[in-house]
């Protein structure tokens, strides 16, 4: 009788047994497995044990090749290096915007404070923004503890990813049209080193503010519709509109920036009938209007009783925020609640882009990317219509045009750090438009405007370097150097073959990215290197001359410390804003408790949690700023009364009066506050109500209610 494999085991131990048994020669393979072994057939009637084979080593066609294998390294040390710079130190910043801090907190205490964003996990209000930036930080809490890394770090690898994104969709429309890989992989790269060393980039991947999640979700999207017209898949476009719902959701209107771009670059290129490409266009709207308008419906369908007060409006109503406050209100400056507006944010203009406020966030590239521009689409002019090139060009182009004049024109609240919205266009128009002109640079075409564009971004950089004397005094003139070096090899012929002209084009394509980066690269260091906390932050070093800046006049507006009356700070430098050290402008903001955050003393933290479980919330404070500080501190919910800038009617007094008779606030504590003119006045009531009913005691340096 044949002796063969048993059959049964089919666990490790079995196989191994069986291996084991047929390398002695104690069994036999038997007829069956030997026939099986020699046709290649399986066996019927009984289970097969699936064959091992020897993992195959790929062959050496079918390994990477020198130059792939290089390309691949490139990108690797992209992407590390922009690691490297938005990750280290990054804990220097604390709690970096605590208002955004503390509502991440609360969501990770809370699973409804974590779907609304609200500031407490008591659930009085919510953030004046939708919650779709918060869900990451939140969850990040939740599973990695209340840290600043555990806050910070997910908006340093949004950043990587956004680099990484350009590089794909900058290297994919440059391919066909360079008809060499090489080429298009430089493309790529430096379309990402662009973004990585923007140095409003490197602040906002630093910090905690949604516009980390927004710059990362539009470059998607424009990524997403290149890839559906090249790859001619309508689910690409699809992805798009879900991409911008949930940049809707990020920071509501301000995502719509880009839909013309977007929507321009399918129509002008898509490969389908004109027909054809507006439906498609109208489903993506309707992806984008479902991925954004399921939590608008459920926020509006449920009761307000049983969800947080819609910080930010008047009325409760995330229908207001998002047409009023942080719609319409940033364009004409007609926004009920703000403490600015106006004269206070600057004067509109093409010129504010230039600013010494705004000037070393952006601005370095921004004229030589529009060189660029033009150059592209005219020497293009007669590709076929579905040109990949001519479809980027739209995009980008319409991204930086119609983003930049938005910025440059709103009459309402604008900040510096809202400029890295701009940092994607930019960077896809210079690594498209360097790249691509540079390989054609024999035409004059191609050759005069490449040059002019290097000269015009040295020149920008020696003029916004001059605005900080004292900030690294010789980088302009290096940076000077470099641009007339690059554009003097420019206009030069081209350089023959053979090693001495490959030296020279290195040494013209060297000058030229470091007249352009240079700058840029000093100041995102710079960023890195620096604290940054509160609500308004800038990069670089402080600008000590040039244009006057957009918050000149902010310091006279609305009543200064209108607030501050019953909770007036016995001592303010204790508990009123911080501010980060550095000599960089901007670092953190003050004003008042409005901008700043407060950093209680361990004896009023203590305070705070003496009998916390039998309270709703531990303490209430004017602001938001002025709450998150406490709540930080004591992870305990901390009431902003009055939402961010203490404007909004929530609580009004006869709702704070009955939350105090049922016993669900400890304390008031008393705060510096700047209230705007335009705005609900509850908070001020509600501090005359306290200060008239209960007694004052001064704990840490804070003057504090005991409202039980």
């Amino acid at each position: 009788m044949t002796d063969t494999i048993p059959r049964s085991p089919s666990t490790a131990e079995g196989r191994i047994r069986r291996l084991g048994l047929l390398r002695r020669g104690f069994l036999r393979a038997g007829p069956e497995r030997t026939r099986q072994q020699q046709t290649g057939q399986p066996l019927t009637g009984q289970p097969q044990a699936p064959l091992r084979s020897r993992p195959k080593w790929p062959s050496r066609a079918e390994l990477p090749s020198r130059a792939e294998l290089r390309s691949r390294l490139e990108l690797a040390a992209l992407l590390l290096g922009t690691s490297v710079l938005y990750l280290w130190n990054l804990g220097a910043s604390g709690w970096a915007n605590a208002f955004y801090s503390a509502a991440a907190q609360a969501g990770s205490q809370d699973w409804t404070a974590w779907f609304f964003g609200s500031s407490d996990s008591a659930n009085a209000i919510t953030v004046d923004k939708p919650p779709a930036a918060l869900w990451i930080t939140g969850l990040s809490v939740r599973l990695f503890g209340l840290n600043p890394w555990s806050i910070l770090v997910p908006q340093a690898l949004m950043g990587v990813a956004t680099a990484w994104l350009l590089y794909l969709a900058v290297r994919r429309a440059a391919r066909p049209a360079t008809g060499d890989d090489r080429l298009a992989h430089l493309s790529g790269l430096l379309a990402g080193a662009v973004m990585a060393l923007t140095p409003v980039a490197t602040l906002m991947f630093r910090f905690n503010n949604p516009d980390a999640l927004l710059v990362l979700l539009m470059t998607a999207a424009a990524y997403a519709v290149l890839r559906s017209i090249q790859d001619v898949r309508f689910r690409w476009l699809l992805l798009a509109g879900v991409f911008l719902g949930l940049g809707f959701l990020t920071k509501q209107l301000q995502v719509l920036l880009v839909v013309p771009g977007l929507a321009a670059g399918y129509l002008l290129a898509a490969p389908a009938s004109p027909g054809k490409r507006l439906l498609q266009l109208a489903g993506a709207g309707a992806a984008l209007a479902v991925s954004a308008g399921w939590w608008l419906a459920a926020v509006e369908l449920i009761p307000a009783a049983n969800r947080p007060y819609i910080g930010g409006s008047q009325t409760n109503s995330i229908l207001e925020l998002t047409l009023g406050y942080n719609g319409l209100g940033r364009l004409n400056g007609d926004e009920t609640g703000s403490v600015g507006g106006g004269s206070g944010w600057g004067t509109p203009g093409l010129p504010r882009l230039f600013n010494s406020e705004f000037g070393g966030q952006i601005a370095w590239l921004l004229p030589s990317v529009l060189i660029l521009t033009g150059a592209l689409l005219w020497i293009g002019r007669r590709a076929p219509r579905t040109d990949a090139v001519r479809a980027s060009v739209a995009i980008w182009g319409l991204w930086v045009v119609v983003t930049g004049l938005t910025f440059s024109f709103m009459a309402g609240i604008i900040h510096p750090y809202y400029m890295v919205a701009l940092a994607p266009g930019i960077a896809g128009l210079a690594g498209l438009g360097g790249v691509l002109l540079w390989q054609r640079r024999s035409l004059p075409a191609a050759a005069v405007p490449l040059a002019a564009a290097v000269a015009v971004a040295g020149a920008l950089a020696f003029q916004l370097l001059g605005r900080s004397p004292a900030y690294v005094p010789w980088l302009r003139w290096v940076v000077l150097i470099l641009a007339l070096m690059a554009v003097v090899l420019l206009l030069l012929p081209l350089a023959p073959a053979g090693s001495p002209g490959k030296a020279l084009r290195r040494t013209t394509a060297a000058a030229a990215v470091g007249a352009a980066l240079a700058a840029p690269l000093a100041y995102s260091i710079t960023t890195a290197a620096t604290a940054h906390s509160g609500a308004i932050v800038s990069a670089g070093p402080a600008a000590t001359t040039g244009t006057r800046g957009n918050f000149a006049g902010l310091g006279n507006l609305g009543r200064q410390g209108a607030l501050a009356g019953p909770g007036a700070l016995a001592n303010p430098g204790t508990a009123n804003a911080t501010r980060a050290p550095g000599g960089c402008g901007g670092r953190g903001g003050g004003m008042g408790g409005l901008l700043g955050t407060s950093t209680p003393p361990d004896i009023l933290v203590t305070a705070l949690k003496t009998d916390a479980a039998n309270y709703t919330w531990a303490a209430a404070v004017v602001g938001s700023n002025n709450a998150a500080g406490y709540q930080l501190a004591a992870e305990l919910p901390v009431m902003a009364v009055g939402g961010f800038n203490g404007t909004d009617p929530a609580p009004t007094l006869e709702e704070f009066q009955q939350l105090v008779a049922d016993g669900k606030i400890h304390y008031f504590i008393g705060g510096s506050m700047m209230q705007g003119e335009t705005g609900s006045d509850a908070a001020a009531r509600i501090s005359e109500w306290v200060a008239a009913t209960f007694q004052a005691e001064t704990i840490g340096g804070a003057t504090v209610y005991d409202l039980s």
